[in-house]
């Protein structure tokens, strides 16, 4: 019997325009076995949460580069505690500061990946930390 596969949406909130970082996590995961979505570029906060709610992901990671990583991520994660997300892995990856990575932490946030992180990385994280 085959073991079920690890579902993630991999989304781009705000307004940030590249994605190619994205990109390539996106098929890092898919190389790995998992299942993944990928939102595009330009979400709104509420998109990703239905997408996400409705994909039943497992994970639910999102690519920042814009700068607006703590205002977004604050926006999600409200959002995905009122569709009852709240036991999903949440992870975040781009231009994230060093002062903001533990406050996307609190957050809820539990894997924080800089620019730069190592997509094996990324997928060593997912595959310990999904229940």
């Amino acid at each position: 019997m085959s073991e079920r596969r690890i579902k993630i949406l991999l989304a781009k909130p705000g307004l940030d325009g590249h994605d190619v970082g994205a990109k390539v996590v996106v098929h890092a995961l898919l190389d790995a076995g998992f299942d993944v979505a990928y939102t595009g570029l330009r979400q709104t906060p509420e998109a990703i949460v239905k997408a996400a709610a409705e994909a039943k992901a497992d994970v639910i990671g999102l690519s920042i580069l814009s700068g607006a990583h703590l205002s977004l991520c604050r926006r999600i994660r409200e959002l995905m505690q009122e569709k009852g997300l709240y036991d999903k892995l949440w992870i975040v990856g781009g231009n994230i500061p060093e002062d903001d990575r533990m406050v996307l932490r609190q957050l809820g946030f539990k894997g924080v990946f800089p620019t730069g992180s190592h997509t094996d990385d990324i997928v060593s994280f997912i595959r310990e930390n999904v229940k």
